[in-house]
């Protein structure tokens, strides 16, 4: 088995993701060279196009939202209707440049929090994602 399948499929196991044909291709293209990306459902179907295993977008969505669920995967939304997935799962902020909708990591010292409101009554807080949108000035 060649480093990036043996790669996909180790993520999958460690995430107790079932590894089928379809979530170990998605899986290779995601986490197959050992660095971090950030993905939107259809730049990943893109290239799975491009790939031996095709994959409709509709799996591509319900794959990645099995990938969330398993906590490989973390979904950045940037707008009301568009999200990225990052195989960073720390808490980390990002930057979002406006002008190419490209999402990259932000360092840590980028945002410095000193609190965090209390969640309401029987609510916790699961996670803090800060998106900092870049553009280019006028």
């Amino acid at each position: 088995m060649e480093e990036a399948q043996k790669r996909g499929r180790d993520w999958l196991i460690a995430g107790n993701v079932r590894p089928t044909r379809q979530r170990l291709a998605l899986a290779q293209l995601l986490v197959g060279d050992g660095k971090n990306r950030h993905v939107c459902a259809e730049s990943l179907h893109a290239a799975a196009a491009s790939g031996p295993e095709a994959v409709s977008l509709a799996t591509v969505y319900n794959t990645l939202r099995t990938f969330c669920e398993a906590g490989l995967l973390s979904e950045i939304t940037v707008d009301g209707n568009k999200s990225y997935f990052d195989t960073r799962i720390d808490e980390h902020p990002h930057y979002y440049w406006e002008d190419n909708s490209e999402l990259t990591d932000a360092p840590k010292s980028a945002v410095k929090f000193d609190t965090v409101a209390d969640a309401p009554e029987g609510m916790e807080i699961s996670r803090v994602d800060v998106v900092i949108r870049l553009r280019v000035k006028s």
